[in-house]
């Protein structure tokens, strides 16, 4: 049996990074599959590797800020993930290619064979206190339908 790790990662307080909680929430009360853990980290990074046990797939859900528009959903597997130049691209301490690296030379066994990054093009990631905005919003059953695809095939 194929086994997937789905990772939404973001800070319901800040604006669009709130992102990843509220597509956890949607996939809650989605049928995703046998061999299928669904995790909310409010981080990524570090509490990523404790996470990892050797899955065929980890898919990552996070907002992201990669010079696309507003609401734009993205699939980025491992080797299209940008590579930080001097902060992690994740807002969230180490990013995630920095994680997978970690996990890599110091935990081998635990590291997954397929990494994909389901983004959510976002805009604001600054403003305590303000929600999702509108084409986040309107993005949100994309991203959904995506993550369940990958998590299916």
């Amino acid at each position: 049996m194929k086994k997937v790790l789905i990772v939404c990662i973001g800070n319901q307080l800040v604006a669009d990074d709130g992102i990843g909680q509220v597509i956890y929430q949607e996939l809650c009360h989605q049928e995703i599959g046998t061999g299928v853990r669904l995790l909310f980290l409010g981080l990524g990074g570090i509490d990523l590797i404790e996470e990892l046990q050797g899955e065929d797939l980890l898919v990552v859900v996070d907002g992201v800020q990669l010079g696309g528009k507003v609401g734009d959903v993205v699939e980025l597997e491992w080797d299209q993930l940008p590579v930080a130049q001097g902060r992690p691209v994740s807002g969230h301490g180490i990013g995630l290619r920095d994680a997978i690296d970690v996990t890599r030379t110091l935990y081998s066994g635990r590291c997954p064979a397929r990494v994909v990054l389901v983004g959510v093009e976002g805009g604001c990631f600054d403003r305590l206190g303000v929600g999702l905005s509108d084409e986040v919003l309107v993005a949100i059953p994309k991203a959904v339908d995506l993550i369940v695809d990958l998590a299916s095939r």
